[in-house]
């Protein structure tokens, strides 16, 4: 939070990935590592009238030692009744697993209990186990995956019912969303997974099918899969293994049935959200997860993360409030244009800041167009905005030792926890689904929860 006052050196952190979400809130003025947070369930933050503070501009007076206690703990939102199936379904390079791994993510941050369970990874499993026991290598080459070749569809099958048997058996030990990344490509196969799923009380299925008729595309997953070191090719020629990866695509296509069932709950992706349908999706969390796909894109973009410059409150060891930079913080900001460029060229950027002064004012050299947004405020501190943090522990000791415990589930009176803040950003998450390339200003706490 505010009151973090060691030195910020000057610099920017981006993240290269396509996938939209970074993997670590990478924090550009700070010198420790940032903390991975979660999220979830319905908006927490309860405001108490009673002892409740605006967020003052420059000081706050401490709060009287009659006061005793500040703040209480949340609780994490109750999901134990989510038991979602996610079976994905479409042609090999087409993006499933993208789209599998994106939603575990998200989902994840949302405080869901979410794992994927891959086929491809099961077969090659259990594979190399037959290998080591018998000494006997399986063919995994195109001819495997053919429809004509009775054993290996087979063993296929087989593979896909038990991936989905240990995805149930995990969901009845509390998880909330299992997904089943296969190809589930024909009528048969998706009426076995709705079969199964029947069977088990309180859990429902949802198809998720991946289009993509863009060749550019196919042609870049196709490059990418044979030259990321996956299993099935690692042993070949690059022109061998994309020749044998073609092939077994054609396998698949000559029994690719889309989803054309009426009774089913599904999505349909196209080019990764250029079109998406949806049909019989209801629910709460399935209607988050409906509309997260229909924001995502893999156009190539870099999201940067920067901590505001040096604030008057960090020099004085306060939190919260609305100071201005020091001078320390303007140095920073008066570097920071020959710095993105340096990282981006000529590339167009979105500046995105809080609506508190030193997020704007540190963008204020920025010749980019900017957005503010009231979501990237940093955490309320409620009665103890403008304090120190020796001021808090003098005055609610108690509290300052239950915020330590807890530092993500405390929450101050009048103000916020962690898990408020996660809970806020939520649309945050979303927009940067949609956007190229991002370079956002914030705060301490938002950083961490983004």
């Amino acid at each position: 939070m505010e009151g973090d006052n060691r030195p910020e050196p000057l610099g920017i952190i981006d993240d290269m990935q396509t996938d939209g979400l970074v993997d670590d809130a990478l924090l550009a003025n700070r010198s420790h590592p940032p903390v991975i947070f979660g999220a979830g369930g319905p908006m927490l933050k309860q405001f108490d009238e009673s002892t409740a503070s605006s967020r003052k501009g420059s000081q706050a007076p401490t709060p009287p030692r009659s006061v005793v206690g500040i703040g209480n703990k949340v609780a994490k939102p109750d999901y134990s009744e989510a038991k979602i199936v996610l079976a994905m379904v479409g042609l090999p390079a087409r993006g499933k697993s993208y789209l599998s791994n994106k939603l575990m993510r998200y989902l994840k941050w949302l405080e869901y209990d979410v794992e994927v369970f891959n086929v491809g990874q099961l077969r090659r499993s259990r594979a190399r186990q037959k290998a080591l026991q018998s000494g006997i290598k399986e063919d995994h080459t195109a001819k495997y995956f053919s429809h004509d070749n009775i054993e290996a569809t087979r063993i296929r099958e087989k593979l896909s019912e038990d991936s989905l048997d240990m995805l149930i058996q995990w969901l009845k030990k509390g998880g909330n969303v299992g997904i089943h990344d296969a190809t589930n490509s024909t009528r048969s196969r998706r009426a076995k997974i709705e079969a199964r799923v029947a069977k088990e009380r309180g859990m429902e299925v949802i198809f998720i099918e991946s289009v993509t008729s863009d060749p550019v595309v196919i042609a870049a997953n196709v490059a990418l899969k044979v030259s990321s070191g996956d299993p099935d090719y690692k042993d070949l020629p690059k022109e061998v293994a994309e020749r044998d990866f073609l092939r077994r695509i054609k396998e698949y296509e000559a029994v690719y049935e889309t989803i054309t069932e009426p009774h089913l709950s599904y999505l349909r992706i196209t080019d990764v959200g250029n079109e998406v349908t949806l049909s019989r999706i209801n629910g709460y969390l399935q209607s988050r997860i409906g509309f997260y796909l229909m924001n995502l894109h893999v156009k190539p973009r870099s999201i940067f993360f920067s901590r505001h410059g040096e604030s008057q409150f960090n020099v004085e060891g306060k939190i919260g409030g609305d100071s201005q930079l020091s001078e320390r913080g303007l140095q920073y900001a008066k570097a920071l244009p020959e710095l993105v460029r340096k990282h981006i060229g000529d590339a167009a950027l979105t500046v995105w800041t809080s609506t508190l002064q030193r997020t704007i004012q540190t963008a204020q050299y920025l010749p980019d167009p900017k957005l503010t947004w009231k979501s990237l405020d940093e955490l309320d501190a409620g009665v103890c905005d403008g304090m120190t943090y020796d001021e808090i522990e003098q005055a609610y000791p108690e509290d300052f030792a239950n915020r330590d415990d807890d530092k993500f589930n405390y929450r101050y009176r009048g103000g916020e926890s962690y898990r408020d803040v996660v809970v806020r950003l939520e649309p945050v998450i979303m927009e940067l689904e949609r956007q190229e390339n991002i370079l956002i200003f914030g705060h301490q706490a938002i950083l961490r929860c983004l």
